[in-house]
């Protein structure tokens, strides 16, 4: 049996408060506008077969067996996910990261945000910039 460790600490996903088990603000929000189906699919999978902290371990195997994908489309829809921040995943273990609220303006973020960033979560343009030159002013 794979061990299981959390991932993304920072990102635990929890139950929203609202009456449905998938957070609302997936729509309300626009974070699977531009997503491929298969991504959405499996995002969808994920979210039904994790546990309590979002954390779930399945092959490409099974996911084709559940899915219908071929190991490439797996590792493609992952991917996707991870790069849309909705995800973490190392292998085996995949975790389904909370939603990410609005980002405040770039000057008020603290600085330890940008050390303190999980495996396909996405970098303000701020972050981006004050890195570029060598910290802030």
């Amino acid at each position: 049996m794979v061990a299981k460790r959390i991932l993304c600490p920072q990102r635990l996903r929890r139950v929203p408060k609202q009456f449905s088990w998938v957070d609302q603000r997936l729509v309300r929000e626009n974070c699977i506008c531009g997503l491929s189906h298969r991504s959405l699919s499996l995002y969808l999978f994920l979210v039904t077969v994790s546990d309590a902290d979002g954390l779930s371990y399945y092959s490409d195997a099974s996911l084709g067996h559940y899915l219908g994908f071929d190991p490439l489309m797996a590792q493609q829809a992952r991917a996707e996910l991870c790069a849309a921040g909705l995800i973490a995943y190392a292998s085996p273990l995949y975790q389904v990261l909370s939603l990410q609220r609005l980002q405040p303006a770039p000057s008020t973020i603290p600085e330890s945000s940008a050390t303190s960033r999980c495996a396909g979560e996405p970098t303000s343009l701020g972050d981006i910039l004050r890195q570029a030159i060598g910290g802030t002013r």
